[in-house]
């Protein structure tokens, strides 16, 4: 994954995508973004209410994300991008057709997530809809230019071996 720029840590919600991805982002020099912050005031808005996203909701917001990254593409920037990006279609469109992006997956069981949701703050996305994003999450598959990391250690050691995988540490 050498010529791998990009970097979009992805998840469900609560699964410490923010998180992983500002560290990443830190410890690599390169720019961050947090994907809910390219979210449409309408998804938002669904999303404050309890109302799952569609599919049709989401697209607009994942072409912006393909169109960030490819502005960093042209200015010769690297930067990571904490999107949920839970199903292979949507990843599909954030990556498009491109080689130099990877979905560095956090996993975690329902349990875990939704105790760490429990004590969330100032975000928008209600605990009621973590059920339906693990019902839409499809697991990256072997295909997929991916790794995937277990959620459950802090933060610090998700990221250390984040990097190792990545070939970015000894």
């Amino acid at each position: 994954m050498s010529a791998m720029r990009f970097i979009i840590v992805m998840g469900v919600s609560g699964c410490g995508k923010s998180t992983v991805a500002a560290m990443l982002a830190g410890r690599l020099g390169w720019d961050f973004i947090e994907g809910d912050a390219l979210h449409t005031r309408e998804n938002v808005e669904k999303m404050r209410q309890g109302i799952p996203l569609t599919d049709v909701d989401r697209e607009p917001w994942l072409r912006e994300i393909a169109r960030l990254i490819a502005g960093w593409r042209g200015a010769g920037k690297s930067g990571i991008i904490a999107c949920s990006a839970l199903r292979r279609r949507y990843r599909e469109i954030i990556a498009d057709g491109a080689h130099d992006v990877c979905f560095v997956y956090l996993r975690g069981n329902f349990e875990l997530i939704e105790s760490r949701l429990a004590t969330r703050q100032g975000h928008y996305m209600p605990a009621s809809l973590l059920g339906s994003q693990f019902e839409t999450l499809e697991e990256p598959r072997p295909d997929e230019p991916s790794i995937t990391i277990e959620t459950g250690p802090p933060a610090g050691e998700v990221v250390a071996e984040v990097l190792k995988r990545l070939h970015f540490a000894p």
